[in-house]
């Protein structure tokens, strides 16, 4: 039996063989359990920096390629204990067989390890997003989104570049500054492009608005509906639907219309100039009184605001919540205008060139 065992078979014994066969064997019966210990490590150490995370999605994300990486690990330490066999020692066009097993296998490890790498980033994406989903913001999700994919990419080149300096032996310095010098060109190339890309970041963290909400710029009113990366989608008022580059979102003058804090309405009152002064009196006395009968208006100013040789200025200004609806506020603007037509008329004050000049802002 120790004969057996200690006979030669391609550089080495029987007993080595079986020793190797044996580690790798128990590895992969053991995998499961080895690579849920190690992933118990894993998480622990990020439930530190976060309390109530999903263990069950961490574990169904990271298990599976944590097992491969660590059998592979173990196969690769184990198969070093043998000599490589003489008769395997040839080359393929120039490059020895050996050189290419090695390249082969660190290749393979690269690959397991970003694909375990990528897993991370989802569970870390999933824990972020229920963060987000507990606010109001939508370009939180927007931003995790634009971010996981980002920061995925950057792994991916990250990953060819070890493959090719480890597997292919490529010195990737002199690689990362021709990538450089073709990434100046394409900047300059996409120059208007990138600048609309830094522009939906400055969006994203700076949040002048989100999606939802109604904005006005360039002379056009409407909702936000999306966000791109280039680009800001807008529905106006009729209902059109506008594209506007992410640089004029920002630099531009925008009104977000919907942060104001209340609704103002202005209304100017051209009234005769041979109108006495009781009669002007008592106009602003009786619209006062009939602004203050309205419990939705929250506050209101009725004055004489300019005198002249053509007219006596009248100004009504009057506040809503702004939580009030378009169709409630346009009634509520129309009952106002009725009741200063009706006091004018009751009052037998006229106007001047017959013309009241109504002017309605939101603030």
């Amino acid at each position: 039996m120790q004969n057996f065992l200690h006979h030669q078979l391609l550089n080495n014994t029987i007993q080595s063989y079986l020793i190797v066969v044996g580690i790798i064997l128990i590895a992969v019966i053991l995998k499961k359990h080895i690579s849920k210990y190690f992933a118990g490590l894993i998480f622990g150490m990020l439930a530190r920096f976060r309390k109530n995370t999903h263990r069950k999605e961490f574990f169904d994300l990271v298990v599976q390629p944590l097992s491969v990486f660590l059998v592979l690990i173990i196969s690769f330490i184990a198969l070093d204990r043998l000599y490589f066999p003489e008769v395997l020692d040839f080359k393929v066009f120039k490059i020895s067989f050996k050189t290419i097993i090695d390249s082969i296998s660190n290749g393979i490890l690269i690959t397991i390890f970003i694909w375990l790498c990528l897993r991370l980033i989802d569970f870390i994406a999933i824990v972020i997003k229920e963060k987000a989903d507990l606010s109001k913001e939508v370009t939180e999700n927007q931003l995790l989104v634009f971010f996981k994919d980002f920061f995925k990419a950057i792994l991916v080149l990250m990953g060819i570049l070890l493959v090719l300096q480890f597997s292919f032996h490529k010195n990737i310095g002199n690689l990362l500054t021709s990538l450089s010098l073709v990434g100046a060109a394409v900047a300059l190339a996409t120059k208007e492009s990138l600048e609309n890309l830094i522009a939906s970041l400055i969006i994203f963290f700076d949040k002048p608005f989100s999606t939802g909400e109604t904005v006005k710029v360039h002379n056009f009113t409407g909702t936000i509906e999306k966000i791109g990366l280039r680009s800001t989608r807008i529905r106006t008022e009729s209902k059109t639907y506008i594209t506007v580059p992410n640089k004029q979102m920002v630099d531009s003058i925008l009104d977000n219309i919907s942060q104001r804090t209340q609704r103002r309405v202005d209304v100017k009152l051209n009234l005769d100039i041979h109108a006495s002064t009781q009669e002007l009196k008592s106009l602003i006395k009786a619209i006062q009184v009939g602004l203050s009968n309205e419990p939705i208006i929250e506050n209101s100013l009725v004055y004489l605001n300019d005198i002249g040789n053509n007219a006596h200025i009248i100004t009504v200004e009057y506040y809503t919540p702004s939580e009030q609806s378009t169709e409630a506020f346009i009634v509520l603007k129309e009952k106002i205008n009725f009741l200063i037509i009706d006091t004018i008329s009751e009052l037998k004050i006229s106007l001047a060139e017959n013309k009241v000049e109504l002017v309605s802002n939101n603030t």
